[in-house]
């Protein structure tokens, strides 16, 4: 039988084992609400590009767990390469 991966929650403890899988944003360019899905396993800190549901336009996302599990999210207009 394998032991628990203890490391993990070393590197991400989720205060009460909560951690948000959810966010809701304002499109930069449309200003549009939108439903993202966040995928704690990926990290304490994430960056990537994600469209919006309506205008289709690219964003850069960031977002941050705290250690309570909750997420601070910011959206940004995507800068061209």
């Amino acid at each position: 039988m394998d032991e628990p991966d203890y490391e993990l929650d070393d590197e991400f403890p989720a205060g009460d084992g909560t951690v948000e899988t959810e966010a809701t944003v304002l499109c930069p360019y449309c200003g549009e609400i939108n439903e993202i899905g966040l995928d704690p396993g990926s990290g304490r800190h994430q960056e990537y590009v994600e469209d919006c549901q309506v205008c289709c336009r690219p964003w850069r996302v960031v977002v941050t767990y705290l250690p309570d599990g909750a997420a601070e999210v910011v959206v940004e207009a995507e800068q061209p390469d």
